[in-house]
């Protein structure tokens, strides 16, 4: 299956990357277009999924986008990759277990590369190094297209964790790869991009 491969060097608006992939989902519907793999970063965004709760915000200032992805609430901000797919489940296996699966590898096998040692965790979702959480996951499917995906903390601002629960967690329970005292961190979109097109392969 082909699949269109973006890497956007400038800030993508949270708004804009929503709807381009709304509209890509409608087209795969109709039979149109490719799948795709997008890696950007966005701008400081919170976003809400459909399981988040008003008790998870504790700065009421922030601007929260409610989205229809699966999860709570979290950050997207400069220094973060976030990592799109829109996949057609319809011409690969009708499994999101397995799709969630091969997103969560593709994370641990790209932490990896940086020497750092991660897992998943089933109750609490996502990627973790040793008990702070490193990679959110949420994903949204509808007729067999899933879409939304990834996020990994490279070197963003944690700062900003303070002002919600992400996921409903503590927020001291988040790192990154540069707060794990990695400071070499280099080709970050040349090895997503070999990783995460590997193990879609395997959807």
């Amino acid at each position: 299956m082909s699949i269109e491969i973006k890497i956007s060097r400038r800030l993508i608006p949270y708004k804009f990357a929503l709807k381009y992939m709304n509209s890509r989902v409608d087209d795969l519907k109709k039979g149109k277009n490719k799948e795709l793999l997008w890696i950007l970063e966005h701008p400081t965004t919170f976003t809400s999924g459909i399981r988040s709760k008003k008790t998870e915000i504790i700065d009421s200032k922030i601007k929260l986008f409610k989205t229809n992805r699966g999860g709570k609430i979290t950050l997207h901000n400069p220094g973060q990759k976030v990592i799109y797919v829109v996949l057609n489940l319809n011409k690969r296996k009708k499994d999101i277990r397995n799709l969630v699966q091969q997103l969560e590898k593709s994370v641990i096998e790209f932490l990896n590369i940086y020497k750092i040692k991660s897992f998943a965790d089933r109750k609490k979702i996502g990627i973790w190094v040793k008990d702070k959480k490193i990679s959110a996951i949420g994903i949204k499917v509808s007729r067999w297209i899933a879409y939304h995906g990834v996020s990994i903390n490279i070197k963003n601002n944690l700062i900003d964790y303070k002002k919600i629960l992400p996921c409903g967690l503590d927020n001291n329970k988040i790192t990154s790869i540069k707060n794990e005292g990695i400071k070499n961190i280099k080709k970050i979109n040349y090895n997503l991009k070999r990783i995460f097109i590997k193990n879609i392969k395997k959807i």
